[in-house]
């Protein structure tokens, strides 16, 4: 597959999954968003991690404000991604910190002060839809194929998705050398592990 058909086919599996996403009642939504965030914090990755990179949901995206308040409740050092220059920049934060608004519409932390990329133990790493090998696409930007290399080859990469953003058994997303996957999906009623090959 050619670098133009890769773009397509990935265009394609955005456009079908978001328009998924986007049909879920609001109030299901965050019903299915709890119960996200209460099976990522019983992860074992995050028992011993100190310091953990989540995101600002935005739009139909699985809402992290569970997630961010359960991190800041265990005393769990937050790192939230500022894009400086067109990078991924980790900033630390917690709730009650300023944040601006982004053009695509997340926030992002105001201040804070930058975390070096191998200081964190976990990334929580957003796309659009997943396959169950932990391929993922996301909104095209490759913001995370670029800051993903930056970290500890141990540092684990965990996606909160809804099952409607997994692909089923034996369907695979199309993927470039560069795009990297993640080590486990958590959705409202599985936890998926996967094998890391990048």
């Amino acid at each position: 597959m050619n670098s133009s058909q890769l773009k397509r086919a990935k265009r394609a599996a955005r456009r079908r999954v978001l328009e998924a996403r986007d049909a879920i009642d609001p109030a299901e939504r965050a019903r299915r968003s709890m119960l996200i965030a209460t099976r990522c914090l019983a992860l074992s990755e995050l028992e011993a991690a100190s310091t953990v990179m989540a995101f600002w949901s935005f739009g139909s995206e699985v809402e992290t404000d569970p997630l961010l308040e359960g991190l800041h409740a265990r005393g769990t050092r937050i790192a939230l991604p500022r894009i400086v220059d067109a990078e991924l920049e980790p900033r630390s934060w917690k709730p009650g910190d300023p944040t601006t608004f982004t053009s695509f519409g997340a926030q992002e932390p105001s201040d804070g002060h930058r975390i070096a990329p191998p200081e964190i133990d976990v990334v929580f790493t957003p796309a659009v839809v997943f396959d169950r090998s932990g391929r993922r696409v996301g909104y095209g930007g490759g913001f995370y194929d670029r800051f993903l290399p930056r970290t500890r080859e141990d540092c684990a990469r965990v996606a909160p998705a809804f099952d409607v953003q997994v692909l089923g058994d034996g369907q695979m997303l199309p993927a470039g050398a560069f795009d990297l996957r993640v080590d486990a999906i958590v959705t409202e009623t599985r936890l998926i592990r996967c094998e890391r090959t990048g």
